[in-house]
């Protein structure tokens, strides 16, 4: 007589202890999951309009973020991005743009010229990108991001600061509160075309340098609206989480090598500026800065260049439209330093912040296996294609 499903299930647990056990592990993480890490994102902005604006034509915002189940947490959307993500077939032109004081940066364009949408190559649209840290437009993140504005018919512009594929001329080179480069690029990018308007999105490091320069010039910027994706807001606060054990082994650690790698390249270059031997014996990011970075660009210390460079109180300085994208899990921006309360304040117009319960720092992957367009991209591309078709409702920001 055959025995009874029930008691050959009985019987298979038995043998198998481990996979009840397994199963019980998933299910309270599947439980854990769908509770906790699904969830729409938070949408803080004190300026009614602007937020009206943006629930209006970027409706990924009213929609749940539902990242890559098996890598949900913060380290492991930051790690696997690294290594999952592709790396799109995108062709450069590169245009070296000479500095006043003898330096340079390069400037990669992306001329879309094949485009259907804005055939007028005067005045179309452009996206100015600026990379992370160490970052050029050879990143994934760019790539991606420059696919997404050139199929909207756009052209992009990616800033690669000094040093980053080019050769260092002069022993200056680039830190977050600086923006005099970025202000030449905006100045050639308007002088080579007048009359398309254009955007900016910086990613990490790459925001603050953006925010801190449209917090300096405000309506003459030059731009028509900024965005920026895990962007540090005190850096204070992110070299403090930063040096934690295991955010220093994994992420602080190998920046600040990388960073002194730079310095040891060029060392000849540097010797009569700062202590390079001392700068080589630091071990994080904050070291760095304290011995070259603030040094270089004229501060008392290190704590002075973290003051000026922080943006968490600049908020009602910023008087373009501002959409800026952070994880609250973020290793490098935690949750407790992003400035919620600012931002919901309605003397600080112009921007919001978007806050996922998950995504770490420029992680937002999504999707069973996360190699392709992640959420970053889908909000990036809403956005930008918001500000250039329906511009004309926010603040007199051109439409195209």
């Amino acid at each position: 007589m055959t025995e009874p499903f029930s008691a050959v299930l009985v019987n298979f647990f038995e043998e198998y202890p481990g996979i009840f056990i397994i199963m019980g592990i998933l299910t309270c993480l599947l439980g854990y999951y769908k509770q906790y890490v699904i969830k729409k994102p938070l949408l803080v902005c004190g300026d009614t309009k602007l937020r009206q604006f943006l629930l209006q034509y970027c409706p990924i915002l009213s929609e749940e973020y539902i990242p890559t189940w098996w890598c949900f947490e913060s380290r492991a959307q930051t790690i696997v991005r690294l290594i999952l993500k592709t790396y799109p077939n995108v062709t450069f032109s590169r245009d070296v743009l000479k500095l006043s004081d003898g330096g340079q940066v390069v400037l990669d364009w992306q001329e879309n010229n094949d485009c259907e949408i804005y055939k007028d190559t005067a005045s179309r649209p452009t996206v100015l990108m600026l990379p992370g840290l160490t970052g050029s437009s050879r990143e994934s993140y760019i790539l991606h991001l420059t696919k997404e504005a050139t199929d909207l018919g756009c052209r992009v512009v990616v800033f690669n600061n000094r040093g980053i594929t080019s050769e260092l001329l002069t022993p200056r080179t680039y830190c977050a509160a600086n923006t005099e480069d970025l202000q030449c690029v905006v100045t050639h990018i308007k002088q080579r075309l007048p009359k398309a308007p254009l955007a900016a999105i910086g990613i990490s490091m790459g925001g603050m340098i953006l925010l801190n320069y449209v917090s300096k010039h405000g309506v003459q910027c030059g731009l028509t609206a900024a965005m920026t994706v895990s962007m540090p807001w005190n850096a204070f606060e992110t070299t403090k989480t930063l040096e934690q054990p295991l955010n220093y082994f994994l992420f602080n650690k190998w920046l600040a090598s990388d960073l002194r790698q730079n310095v040891k390249m060029r060392k000849a270059m540097f010797q009569d500026q700062v202590d390079v031997e001392h700068i080589l014996k630091g071990e994080t990011i904050r070291d760095f800065d304290e011995r070259f970075t603030s040094k270089m660009f004229g501060y008392e210390s290190v704590d002075h260049y973290y003051k000026d460079a922080c943006l968490h109180k600049k908020l009602h300085t910023l008087k373009i439209p501002v959409l800026c994208l952070n994880a609250a899990d973020d290793p490098f921006s935690p949750y407790h330093a992003l400035p919620i309360k600012d931002a919901e304040e309605k003397g600080n117009d112009n921007v919001a912040l978007i806050v996922t319960s998950h995504g770490g720092h420029i992680g937002f992957l999504e999707g069973w296996w996360p190699r392709h367009a992640s959420y970053m991209d889908r909000v990036f591309s809403q956005f930008i294609n918001a500000i250039f078709t329906h511009g004309d409702q926010l603040y007199g920001a051109p439409k195209i």
